[in-house]
């Protein structure tokens, strides 16, 4: 991890976020508007957070290119288990892509001046 002020509790949050788009994901689904391919956005944007959640908290490299790895197998399990383990939700190769997209525009924040926007914003307090 980042050299954070509170890295538990960074964690702790990033984790939760991720608990939830799982107990999201296998629930049974929200309603949703009648807009061409909102689903596929929806997971676009939700991956996306959760890449650029990781940009804020791990090291660029292995540790960061690791999460961003897990998540594009979360997204994926999500798919396989929505479609054998839940009766109101159906397996999309579509909605895997559209996870493994947002993960990748998520950690494309890493290269941008926001990487270490959560450093700037919690400074870690100097030692005397």
């Amino acid at each position: 991890m980042k050299a954070l002020r509170w890295p538990r509790l960074w964690l702790g949050l990033w984790l939760l976020l991720v608990l939830a788009v799982v107990v999201l994901s296998l629930g049974s689904p929200p309603p949703a508007p009648d807009v061409p391919a909102s689903d596929k956005w929806q997971h676009l944007v939700v991956y996306g957070v959760l890449a650029a959640g990781a940009v804020q908290l791990f090291r660029p490299g292995r540790p960061l290119l690791l999460a961003g790895a897990l998540l594009v197998l979360l997204g994926a399990a999500l798919e396989v288990a929505q479609g054998t383990l839940t009766s109101d939700r159906m397996m999309d190769w579509r909605d895997a892509l559209a996870n493994t997209l947002g993960v990748g525009l998520g950690l494309l924040t890493g290269r941008t001046r926001v990487r270490d926007a959560l450093l700037r914003v919690v400074p870690v307090p100097s030692r005397p």
